[in-house]
């Protein structure tokens, strides 16, 4: 056995495993998280320079979400077939290309096809990635290993903007896209080179060969928790969505506060925010996941609650800072919920439907929020992000079951031939 294969058969000691992940999964997660934050502030302005209106540059900021979606549960079907190394190793390959390509593209249609291809590989290397760390770590510290995948994110999220501004400010916007595909390049080629190969690890001389599971199947037998954690679900991403464009809107259209102020209030909520994914991790492991979960969403209602009634920075900062700390404390939630509730013989297939569930109500925040604010008020709009809050809370509190104490049993998979 190679000595990185006894580093990963020690995940049950807890910290060994996690320093082993350090380069097979943390590493390339951050270069993928950071490949990402670079496009955010030069996409928008490189899609104008298309000379197009809002609703074709909305769609190019939203391709990458709508080819997520489309990819979720093909990826979890993909996971029997080639195994999760090779999934991720496909996503962060195509995702690399695309953004490598916008450098070139000589239409705003090409453009949005390759936005779409970036969301496919997205999908790829998330679930592929979920399933990875969900195979490779102990129950027991499986809330402080995908915690810390979570504080990743948010690391990549916070410095990748500042990164790709100050690129695309020396060596213009389309050179940027160059910069943003080769750190992409280096997740890929960090997982080439030092993560473990699920497939191969489970072959074993004279193992039989498992029935190939079906999706149908998965969703049959899992299909009461899959109603009352997925509904939950979507109401969290909801709100966890909802709150990048409830405070800026309130913050510009109600109280008339500028470019610099917004930032701060965002910058300081997101700081609180990152700065929790350690706490997290240990209340989950520690606790038990809904010491976790149920404050992160009731916190952050509160918080969203409080937002109409601010009456100028402090008050909004406030209210943003709660949001943060809320948002903080459920760092990686989501994904450790899933990684409990997912059946052993149906892994990746149960994590694309579960990643489907929750990028549906994180898509679904900016419409929730257009559709009420015109119908009615931004104020409305916002208290009725801040009860989908309240809901997801009530429902994780009331109908989902405790997966850490007592340890949750994911109900068996039917074969095929039952």
């Amino acid at each position: 056995m190679s000595k990185l294969k006894r580093k990963m058969k020690a995940s049950a000691t807890g910290g060994a495993s996690l320093r082993a992940l350090i380069l097979a999964f943390y590493l390339p997660a951050l270069m993928a998280t950071l490949g990402q934050g670079l496009l955010v502030p030069i996409l928008p302005l490189y899609a104008a320079d298309f000379e197009i209106g809002y609703l074709l540059i909305g769609l190019v900021l939203a391709g990458e979400g709508l080819g997520t979606l489309i990819a979720d549960v093909p990826t979890g079907l993909l996971q029997r077939r080639f195994g999760n190394k090779q999934v991720m190793l496909m996503g962060l390959l195509v995702k690399s290309i695309s953004i490598l390509l916008l450098f070139a593209a000589p239409t705003i249609w090409v453009v949005l096809l390759l936005r779409l291809f970036a969301g496919f590989g997205r999908a790829m290397y998330t679930v592929s990635a979920h399933v990875y760390v969900t195979n490779n770590v102990d129950l027991g510290q499986r809330g402080k290993a995908i915690s810390m995948f979570g504080g990743t994110h948010r690391l990549g999220g916070f410095i990748g903007p500042a990164i790709g501004g100050v690129a695309a400010g020396m060596l213009g916007l389309r050179a940027a896209f160059l910069i943003a595909g080769l750190v992409t390049a280096v997740g890929f080629a960090l997982v080439a080179l030092f993560t473990q190969s699920r497939r191969e690890e489970k072959r074993k001389p004279g193992a039989l060969e498992e029935h190939p599971l079906h999706l149908l199947s998965v969703l049959q037998s899992n299909y009461r928790v899959l109603a009352s954690a997925g509904t939950a679900q979507v109401f969290a991403q909801m709100i966890r969505a909802g709150r990048t464009i409830v405070i800026p809107l309130f913050a510009a259209d109600v109280l008339g506060l500028g470019f610099e102020q917004i930032g701060y209030i965002v910058s300081i909520s997101v700081a609180i925010d990152f700065s929790l994914f350690v706490v997290a991790g240990w209340l989950m492991d520690r606790f038990g996941r809904k010491f976790a979960i149920v404050p992160c969403f009731g916190i952050q209602a509160i918080g969203m609650a409080l937002v109409p009634f601010a009456g100028g920075f402090a008050g909004l900062l406030f209210a943003a800072a709660l949001i943060g700390f809320g948002n903080g404390l459920g760092a990686g939630s989501m994904m450790t919920l899933g990684s409990d509730l997912s059946p052993d013989r149906s892994r990746g297939e149960f994590l694309g439907v579960w990643r489907l569930i929750g990028d549906l109500g994180h898509t679904g925040a900016p419409l929730v929020v257009g559709v009420v604010a015109d119908m009615l008020v931004l104020s409305s709009a916002i208290w009725v992000i801040a009860g989908t809050g309240l809901a997801a809370s009530s429902i994780f509190l009331f109908l989902v079951p405790e997966t850490l104490k007592p340890k949750y049993t994911p109900p068996p998979t039917p074969s095929p031939a039952s």
